[in-house]
């Protein structure tokens, strides 16, 4: 077993762990079942066990909940958003994320506050026993290790219902609601070269019979495709031939609940980079014909903006050269993630090229790059809770849905964990805006598309970005949190006070004047060059020592707050303007059909894709605005409004 394989004590059988193992299990165990102990998997099982719901969690190693399957890093463009958003919610991957994080970095620095973005490298085998604890830790969650074989129905007077599911070794375990965060093992087979081999992962194996009961349901599968680079023995690359990367010397955690005077709590390391030269390309070039994509072994379409070596060297001919990012995996680990070269050539041709790049010559293999393809469900078929409209009591979340990455995964996961419980009990679902959260834009898009590639998130995607910056989530999200119970009164405290102080700063630099210009700090603040530490430089003595024992974070909110006023208020603006159209719900028994002078495509599409509002249907490619007011007209027409 080689260091990167290696089992984690705590995960098995550890504190006491609850569990159902009964030869014989059968009946209602849970009012929640997930399916799945990765990213969805842990935020699913939290959200809902928070509201209080009994939940099983369903996972094929115990041994093996929170994995980072992929890439040991949390955060990122876009994604460090979603994290701060999740930990806002209550849920765990910004704490654990802080707790094992071995670099942390603020993406986009030199650019505006709205994107802005933190990201860690994460010592992966901490990661994962911190996920297990906060698993097993959590008062109403008990977990089973075995594989899901299959869905149990019952038939009910609107269709098929599911009521749990079936383990490989025979047991049943029923609930009222579950929820599917099977990653990349839907009927997931792995390629390097011309080898096959079933499994979502390195040593494990495939979700085979689930995807032969989600289409049972009547849903529309599709086929995708993810990789992973390989992994190489540190002792054998040559880090003084790249070029260094180090965190921030002054680093800021994820989470709003980490402490920040003991931050951070691992030993920092740096990341190196390396490149590809004109030799790596030509290697890969002559061999291409032996990857799967390009052999026609693999359907699924791949992730467009995370492209295997290969796709890059054959997509862009005239690049002298990739950037590759050198990696460690942990601390006690000498297992190095080579990030930018993930292929599924096979392992010699992968040697071979590895060994063309400066510091790499003399590497030795962990583990060889390879793809998965796998089975995912066409998000479009989902509600805005993750619930399946056709399926009562099925949610879905994670890569099944479409999407890729760590973080999309956790946002989905608590998403759906926390409105299966609400639905088993039938309270008013938790749904996010666009406006409101990156969350409310990755849900709204996917249940609006059907993707053709993995879906990630992007702060492009956001089109009230500056509402909805990485530091201010808190402020976003703690009380909408708070409302369904996903957090507790600890937290709402929090948040007030830190609003209280929030505006005391504000109004202390309002009141204060600066010479000898006569005008107040918060005027000096809103100038391009000027930073709240050089406006305090201004201040009197005694206006000075009050604003100095403010906080960083407190510093930074009232910077932002009164540097991008204007743009803000615009912002707020332009989503009250829009809300009328996404508060304008579509019934579901809406013909469109009979609806005069719509165009083909969008007929089609609105019939297809089911928008709950105009909103919703103004963003579907093909829906003209000619369409969005005929629909609006109909609308109008049912309510008697008109005609």
């Amino acid at each position: 077993m080689t260091s990167h394989e290696t089992s984690l004590d705590p995960a098995r059988h550890a504190h006491g762990t609850p569990r159902l193992d009964g030869p014989g299990l059968s009946g209602r165990v849970a009012d929640v079942l997930v399916v799945g102990g990765g990213h969805a998997g842990v935020e699913a099982t939290l959200a809902a066990a928070r509201l209080g719901a009994h939940v099983v969690m369903v996972t094929f190693d115990a041994d093996k909940v929170g994995e980072m399957s992929c890439n040991p890093a949390i955060g990122g463009l876009g994604k460090g958003q979603i994290v701060r958003e999740i930990d806002a919610l209550g849920g765990a991957m910004g704490r654990i994320a802080d707790e094992t994080g071995i670099q942390f970095r603020m993406l986009n620095t030199a650019k505006g506050a709205a994107v802005r973005a933190p990201r860690c490298q994460s010592d992966r085998h901490l990661y994962r026993a911190a996920a297990t604890r906060a698993v097993l830790a959590q008062p109403g969650v008990e977990l089973v290790e075995g594989g899901a074989s299959g869905l149990l129905f019952d038939d009910a007077d609107d269709g098929l219902r599911v009521v749990g599911v079936r383990l490989e070794d025979g047991r049943e375990l029923r609930a009222p609601a579950t929820i599917l965060t099977t990653g990349t093992f839907l009927r997931a087979v792995m390629h390097t070269g011309e080898a096959q081999a079933t499994g979502g992962r390195i040593g494990e194996r495939s979700a085979e019979g689930l995807s032969g009961d989600v289409e049972r349901l009547g849903l529309r599968l599709g086929r995708l495709k993810t990789g992973t680079p390989p992994r190489l023995d540190k002792r054998s690359v040559d880090l003084g031939a790249m070029e260094a990367q180090p965190g921030d010397a002054h680093p800021s955690p994820f989470s709003y609940l980490t402490d920040r005077a003991r931050f951070p709590l691992q030993r920092q390391v740096p990341c190196h980079i390396t490149y590809t030269t004109p030799k790596t390309h030509g290697i890969i070039a002559d061999n291409v014909h032996r990857a799967p994509m390009y052999s026609g072994r693999i359907e699924g379409v791949g992730p467009r903006y995370c492209p295997s070596i290969e796709d890059k060297i054959m997509r862009f001919p005239d690049r002298e050269r990739h950037q590759i990012f050198v990696e460690p995996e942990g601390l006690e680990t000498d297992v190095l993630y080579i990030n930018g070269i993930s292929t599924s050539l096979p392992a010699e041709i992968q040697e071979a090229f590895v060994a063309t790049v400066p510091g790499l010559e003399n590497a030795r293999f962990l583990r060889h790059g390879y793809a998965v393809e796998y089975d995912f469900v066409q998000p479009s078929q989902l509600s805005d809770t993750l619930a399946l409209r056709s399926v009562p009591g099925l949610f879905l979340a994670g890569q099944i849905n479409g999407t890729s990455g760590y973080e999309e995964a956790g946002g989905q996961g608590l998403i759906a964990g926390a409105n299966a419980a609400l639905w088993v009990q039938d309270r008013a679902p938790f749904v996010l805006r666009r406006h409101e959260a990156y969350l409310g834009v990755m849900v709204d898009d996917l249940i609006i598309t059907n993707p053709s590639e993995p879906y990630r998130m992007f702060s492009s995607r956001a089109e009230y970005r500056l509402l909805l910056r990485q530091d201010n989530a808190d402020r976003r999200l703690v009380r909408r949190a708070a409302e369904v119970g996903l957090v507790d009164a600890a937290r709402l405290d929090a948040i007030d006070e830190k609003e209280r102080a929030i505006a005391a700063a504000r109004r202390l630099l309002e009141r204060t004047r600066a010479q000898p210009e006569n005008k107040s700090l918060v005027d000096l603040l809103r100038r391009p060059d000027a930073s709240f530490d050089r406006v305090l430089e201004r201040a009197p003595s005694e206006t000075r020592a009050a604003l100095g024992a403010v906080s960083g974070e407190v510093r930074e909110a009232v910077e932002i707050d009164v540097k991008y006023e204007g743009y803000i208020e615009r912002q707020r603006a332009e989503v009250e303007r829009l809300a009328r159209q996404e508060t304008s719900e579509i019934p579901a028994d809406l013909d469109y059909a009979v609806i005069e002078g719509l165009s083909t495509e969008a007929r089609e599409k609105l019939a297809r894709l089911a928008p709950r509002t105009l909103g919703a249907a103004s963003r579907i490619e093909g829906v003209r605005p000619s369409d969005l007011a005929l629909v609006g007209l109909e609308l109008r027409k049912r309510a008697g409004a008109i005609g």
